[in-house]
């Protein structure tokens, strides 16, 4: 600046060339890439066929009659040939997998009177006189650093001092939870319980008889020739394979519905003892369900939401810690509760690893593949220390429904499928609001992400499911159009309120 307050510029010319690393964004360097080995293909078939069109262009009339002369004279082996195609394509037909629609989907919203706030929590908890003063404050520093809201669901026994768990009560938040989410579905979608040819429920800790299923049955007056099923113990991802169960039977009886109803039962798995790892899942699951509706019938492709592209489900229950990580026992006192391992996101990982070993290939652009072969190679041939390279599933998906199991598990899987915040704002919010409701979470997080309008034709989802056992599960859906929220969504009323700020 001179004295007379002028502002003096000095251009300083440079004599090399500008540095491309500095000022290109790589990201875009990644994705041009991408989008040329994805393309590579189509790349090479262009001048092909442009070459065949100049040929066909340079014929004349002569050259035409000709080859009709030619197909006259070998009219047999053309008829022949005809038939075969005709065969082929008839037995392709027939025996290709038949596509599974996602006609719709609700998810229950239990009333706010059983709403739990973390000091009517503790306070119940002090009150039952079950806890000693070390397992109280256990609790409450699991709440606190939870990811839990205010305003999630705890059933309606544990609000009575003392708790009353029973047949009856545990009975009757099943009817609420099912019921209720089967009254959305068949409201939104206009189908009617007869037309239902498939039912599938799965529930671990509560297994009734008559069954949940059973119950199903009696409510809607299903049919008599109903296949029903009911899956129990499988843990938080057994929501997935039930919609495996589900889509083995859509491909095999043509021209109806199935309908997958996903909870877990609180009511008389709460536990009242002083073990320190029994105590989590006190904290954390809560009361929440959800009913699915698929559909195998061509017709629906046009009102489905999605449609199912891929499942993967990985099983490590032949390892001992695997399969004891998450177990439901007595304690010393003889209380029964589930225990969580200290082992238990160790042993999430390496089914992760194993789950997306599996899907990666299916879902992975080729670009990517090929990034982590000559990664791959250049370790083991040359030894070289080259660290190895993870493939970016963002390029694969562009929504993530990781089941909102705790936020240890949604941070490790955001930091090793290096995924940015909006990937996993469904499944922290749906924690946040709802808790862990189990096996139905994953559908919550889906309605989350229509909710936010945020799903649009094309759109490829990946719901991770983690389970006792233990078990890692993984659905592939592409949505058909742009989908909005069904009426009565569980975020109907409070959507404007997300994403909320989540203490550390």
């Amino acid at each position: 600046m001179n004295s007379g307050g002028e502002v003096g510029v000095q251009i300083q010319q440079g004599r090399g060339l500008p540095d491309f690393l500095q000022s290109v964004n790589l990201k875009y360097v990644k994705l041009g890439y991408h989008y040329l080995i994805t393309h590579l293909l189509t790349l090479c078939l262009i001048p092909l066929m442009a070459l065949i069109i100049v040929e066909a262009s340079q014929k004349n009339p002569d050259d035409i009659h000709q080859l009709w002369l030619h197909l006259q004279y070998n009219l047999v082996s053309i008829i022949i040939c005809s038939a075969f195609l005709v065969f082929g394509s008839t037995v392709y037909i027939m025996t290709r997998p038949r596509s599974i629609y996602l006609v719709d989907y609700a998810c229950h919203r239990p009333p706010s009177h059983l709403q739990v706030r973390f000091h009517q929590f503790m306070e119940h908890s002090r009150l039952t006189g079950d806890f000693d003063e070390s397992s109280l404050e256990f609790q409450r520093k699991i709440l606190e650093r939870s990811g839990l809201g205010e305003e999630t669901y705890a059933p309606e026994s544990m609000h009575y001092i003392p708790p009353r768990p029973s047949m009856a009560a545990a009975r009757e938040e099943a009817e609420q939870v099912m019921y209720g989410s089967l009254d959305k579905l068949f409201a939104n979608t206009n189908v009617k319980p007869k037309e239902i040819g498939i039912l599938v429920v799965n529930c671990s800790l509560f297994n009734p008889t008559p069954s949940l299923s059973a119950m199903i049955v009696n409510k809607y007056k299903l049919r008599g020739n109903i296949r029903s099923f009911n899956l129990g113990g499988m843990g938080c991802s057994a929501g997935v394979i039930a919609v495996d169960l589900a889509k083995d039977m859509l491909q095999v009886h043509r021209n109806t519905y199935a309908v997958v109803v996903s909870t877990e039962n609180m009511t008389q798995n709460w536990y009242f003892g002083n073990k320190k790892s029994m105590l989590i899942p006190n904290c954390l699951f809560r009361v929440g369900g959800a009913a699915v509706l698929l559909s195998n019938k061509f017709s629906d492709r046009r009102r489905a939401k999605y449609k199912l592209v891929h499942l993967v489900r990985t099983h490590r229950g032949a390892d001992d810690k695997a399969f004891r990580c998450v177990y439901q026992e007595q304690d010393d006192a003889g209380k029964t509760g589930v225990s969580l391992s200290k082992d238990l996101m160790a042993i999430a990982g390496g089914a992760l690893k194993t789950n997306i070993t599996t899907l990666g290939p299916l879902v992975l652009p080729i670009s990517e593949q090929l990034l982590f072969f000559a990664t791959l190679v250049a370790k083991k041939l040359f030894n070289a220390k080259v660290k190895p390279y993870i493939p970016d599933f963002k390029l694969a998906f562009e929504h993530f429904c990781i089941h909102a199991g705790g936020r240890a598990v949604i941070d490790e899987l955001e930091k090793n499928l290096q995924l940015l915040p909006l990937h996993v704002e469904a499944s922290r919010m749906t924690l946040h609001r709802f808790g862990n409701t189990s096996s139905s979470s994953i559908w919550y997080e889906l309605a989350y992400i229509e909710a936010k309008g945020r799903m649009k034709k094309g759109n490829r989802v990946w719901q991770i499911a983690f389970g006792s056992g233990f078990k890692c599960n993984s659905a592939v859906w592409q949505a058909l159009r742009s989908v909005n929220p069904s009426p009565n969504s569980p975020w109907e009323d409070c959507i404007d309120k997300y994403p909320v700020e989540i203490p550390a």
